[in-house]
């Protein structure tokens, strides 16, 4: 298995969106990330996502850690909002420089498409002409969203964290969510990831989280679905082990070679991973 959304912070070095007092108001480095693994079965790696530090140096501090660590991290996804400001041709460049120890995917955040940056945006032809993926995580309508830019960019793969931020189950209306995931399954360039379920549906009934699981898999197929932890955020509710067993309860119905793409194989194709080894090998 692959844990396709971790993330690592230390609250002195920037992340302001975490505040003292905080559950998470505490570092977490590499050394967690290895024990956080302790249980999860056939865990063989992780994909760091960005953790909104607010500098370029992020970006630079997860390719560290990846060419250092490759046992624990096999690929790495930067903050596109970052890096927008100093414009498309300097973020090709930089890019072009890292080659094949580069990030896998780029990050877009917000309440919606319309309220990210115009320049982060500026970025996406970069990222479709480097082979890399755009990475969503909106507060509203991110499945739909995924399909308009996925729509423009046939090639470039769009990735959706935390299946579109669905409502919790038990106190919101996910009406609006299942038409943006039917939206989304006629892109056939949008992945799903099945992430952040302990902390977004928490208090849900387990089965009903299972059936949200279901449903994804079933509108989208096997192909595109990811499986992410979202440790250390999910911790107040469970740990790495917890967050990782609770998408497999919905993958039941699928035959063992699906369920190995969603769990695995399907990481390796979109985020294209490997590219550091073989590059460090040379």
């Amino acid at each position: 298995m692959i844990d396709c959304h971790a993330h690592l912070w230390d609250p002195a070095r920037g992340f302001g969106w975490i505040r003292p007092g905080s559950p998470h108001h505490r570092p977490y480095g590499e050394a967690d990330l290895a024990c956080s693994g302790t249980g999860v079965d056939g865990l063989s790696g992780a994909i760091l996502v960005e953790a909104a530090r607010g500098d370029t140096g992020e970006t630079g501090a997860l390719r560290a850690l990846r060419l250092r660590r490759p046992d624990l991290v096999a690929g790495y996804v930067g903050n596109l909002h970052v890096h927008g400001e100093e414009g498309p041709d300097r973020f090709r460049r930089l890019l072009e420089e890292w080659g094949a120890t580069g990030p896998n995917g780029m990050r877009m955040g917000g309440g919606s498409l319309t309220d990210t940056p115009e320049s982060a945006r500026a970025l996406i032809p970069v990222l479709d002409a480097a082979g890399l993926v755009l990475e969503l995580n909106l507060h509203h309508g991110a499945p739909a969203a995924a399909s308009e830019i996925a729509d423009r960019h046939p090639a470039l793969t769009v990735v959706v964290d935390h299946l579109g931020n669905p409502p919790n189950l038990d106190t919101g209306d996910p009406g609006e969510w299942y038409r943006d995931l039917d939206r989304a399954a006629s892109a056939p360039n949008v992945l799903v990831k099945i992430s952040g379920l302990l902390t977004q549906q928490h208090g849900v009934a387990p089965e009903r989280v299972a059936d949200l699981v279901r449903h994804v898999v079933d509108v989208l197929g096997p192909d595109r679905c990811l499986v992410g932890s979202d440790w250390p955020i999910c911790l107040p509710r469970g740990t790495r082990a917890d967050s990782l067993a609770l998408p497999r309860t919905g993958l039941d119905r699928l035959t063992e070679p699906e369920r190995e793409r969603v769990l695995h194989g399907n990481a390796v194709r979109a985020y294209r991973l490997g590219r550091a080894d073989r590059a460090r090998s040379c």
